[in-house]
């Protein structure tokens, strides 16, 4: 399998992934223009020297080599909302005491804040279900930690990553419906995806900007808020397994829970090693002496990733196999990086 950056020849097949997703992942919607317009931000995103005063992404995307079929895809965006305000409610709380009438009341709030602007966010997270085995899900999801590696320069300190909320049984959102729903007058997975089409103007024009008190709030809405949809629960014990945690901050729709991170602290960041190619072998399987690695190129913007064995040779050398060095385009002399898989 080959980790590879999209290009604009992958509209149909991105096009085909988004007609398999739920309503939730609004980074991919079903939507040409909006594709065409994404593809060509990866493209200029990869053309650049460094980090802009706009969005940058970068998507990866998984390919079956026999098939030669996208099957699946990770992206990351730098710095967000720079380009297009980013909205979330953060929780909080207001304590008030009153000395007639001896009452200390404590209120739960939620207020509208743009905290991550110019921060990293996760997005994009995918694999087709047939593909989820042989730890190619670890490959996928674990491959935007050697790109931020590989190109620290290009991303913020703080890496996030939002959610998906719970939803009932009729895929509706309490928490869309008994708030955002009264200020918009939209269904949940309209107002989802004129977000990730049209951007969030609407949220400015309309969302109220006072807090939200929760007491306010009926108990079936408050009790989603910072819960995972029950699909998405694997998602976030992958990046709490990575050193993500959730502190209160909720997306404005679903009220699912954000994670963040010190991209430094980020796990997979620190396992990384940088090493360079001492030798090519016509074949090296996994035994004693060799380990299976998720393997960069460290090159832009023809950037690959594979999953292989590799044998390390000292403390700054690897050997590799000479189909996988011509996989990735490297050479003898050549610098790669590795994580080893869990």
């Amino acid at each position: 399998m080959l980790i590879r950056t999209a290009n604009e020849g992958d509209l149909a097949s991105l096009l085909k992934l988004s007609a398999m997703l739920p309503p939730g992942m609004t980074s991919m919607p079903f939507d040409k223009s909006t594709w065409e317009s994404k593809l060509e931000l990866v493209g200029e995103s990869l053309a650049s020297s460094e980090r802009g005063q706009t969005e940058s992404v970068y998507l990866l995307v998984l390919e079956d080599p026999e098939s030669g079929e996208i099957v699946g895809t990770a992206g990351i965006v730098a710095g967000v909302g720079l380009t297009r305000p980013f909205y979330n409610y953060k929780l909080s709380k207001e304590s008030k005491f009153s000395e007639a009438l001896d009452i200390h009341i404590t209120s739960n709030l939620l207020n509208l804040v743009n905290d991550f602007t110019g921060e990293t966010e996760l997005i994009s997270l995918f694999l087709m279900p047939e593909y989820r085995k042989n730890n190619i899900g670890q490959f996928l999801s674990r491959c935007r930690y050697l790109f931020m590696s590989d190109f620290p320069e290009r991303f913020s300190d703080i890496v996030f990553a939002e959610i998906r909320g719970w939803l009932n049984e009729s895929e509706k959102s309490p928490f869309w419906e008994h708030l955002g729903r009264k200020f918009f007058n939209l269904p949940f997975a309209r107002a989802d995806f004129i977000s990730a089409v049209n951007g969030s103007q609407f949220i400015s024009d309309l969302m109220p900007r006072f807090p939200v008190y929760l007491e306010l709030l009926p108990k079936e809405a408050v009790e989603t808020i910072g819960k995972p949809h029950e699909e998405a629960i694997p998602a976030r014990k992958l990046l709490e397994r990575e050193g993500f945690s959730y502190h209160g901050t909720i997306d404005i729709f679903d009220a699912g829970p954000v994670m963040e991170c010190e991209r430094s602290n980020i796990e997979s960041i620190k396992n990384t090693k940088t090493l360079e190619v001492k030798s090519l072998v016509s074949s090296l399987e996994e035994n004693e002496s060799s380990v299976t690695c998720i393997v960069s190129n460290r090159r832009l913007p023809d950037y690959r990733l594979i999953m292989t064995a590799v044998a390390y040779e000292g403390a700054d050398g690897v050997s590799l196999s000479e189909q996988d060095a011509e996989t990735l385009g490297v050479s003898v002399g050549s610098q790669v990086q590795t994580l080893e898989l869990r």
